[in-house]
C-alpha cells in the first residue's frame, strides 16, 4: 500500500476538484484517506488517480453508488489474485 503524504490541498491542486467535491467522494466511500492525530486527511498518489477516475467517471454519467460497486468489484479481485 502507499503511503499517504499529501494534504487535501495538494490533492485539489492536482485533480483541479474542490476540497467539498474530494470530501464528498470520501462521504460516499469512493476514496479513502488516513487521518492525522488532529483529524487532518492525507492522501497518496494512488487516492489522486483514484480521484481523477472517479471524476472522469461521473462526467460520464455514472452514479456515485454504481462507482462504488465499481470499486468494491475491484477491491475484492485484488484480494482474490
Amino acid at each position: 500500500m502507499e503511503e499517504k503524504v499529501m494534504y487535501i490541498g495538494m490533492v485539489c491542486e492536482l485533480t483541479g476538484l474542490s476540497e467539498r467535491q474530494i470530501r464528498y467522494y470520501e462521504e460516499r466511500k469512493l476514496v479513502f484517506p488516513v487521518r492525522t492525530k488532529g483529524g487532518v486527511r492525507k492522501y497518496s498518489f494512488e487516492d489522486v488517480d483514484n480521484i481523477r477516475e472517479i471524476n472522469r467517471n461521473i462526467k460520464d454519467g455514472f452514479r456515485t453508488f454504481e462507482l462504488k460497486g465499481m470499486l468494491n468489484k475491484r477491491l475484492h479481485g485484488r484480494g482474490q489474485a
